[in-house]
């Protein structure tokens, strides 16, 4: 495992079904806030990737474990870990934990990988060096 991250959400309203716990595709909506934010925590600004590169970071494939219900007010505590980098990919594994106090429980286990593509047609393109360099940085760190 290359890098480690946590980054700290609660659960809102929105973010529950009929059954009053999290709806299990949210899960993927906070991974991927996670994911944003270890980018920004290594200088990365998305939006300024897609300009100055005209690439894009995208989602080519998930899959995510179940292990226990999130519910309203919860406090989440999401970990990124960068499992393995190429050099237009990335694979992460994912958690979600439900903090309570000091006690803490696994609600969700993700791998997740994305592709670095081109703005224009779609097709997988290399991670720029900076961002690389940014990235392994952090992994210093």
């Amino acid at each position: 495992m290359l890098s480690n991250f946590t980054w700290t959400i609660r659960v809102y309203y929105e973010d529950t079904d009929a059954g009053g716990v999290v709806f299990y595709a949210n899960y993927l909506k906070f991974f991927e806030r996670a994911r944003t934010e270890w980018l920004r925590s290594a200088g990365i600004n998305q939006n300024i990737m897609t300009e100055t590169h005209g690439v894009m970071f995208v989602v080519k494939s998930t899959a995510v474990d179940y292990h226990a219900p999130a519910k309203l007010d919860n406090e989440l505590k999401l970990t990124v870990v960068v499992e393995k980098m190429g050099r237009a990919s990335v694979q992460f594994v994912q958690q979600a934990w439900r903090i309570n106090g000091e006690q803490q429980e696994l609600l969700a286990t993700g791998r997740i990988k994305v592709c670095c593509v081109d703005t224009v047609r779609f097709r997988p393109g290399e991670i720029p060096q900076e961002v690389l360099h940014a990235i392994r940085q952090l992994e210093a760190s």
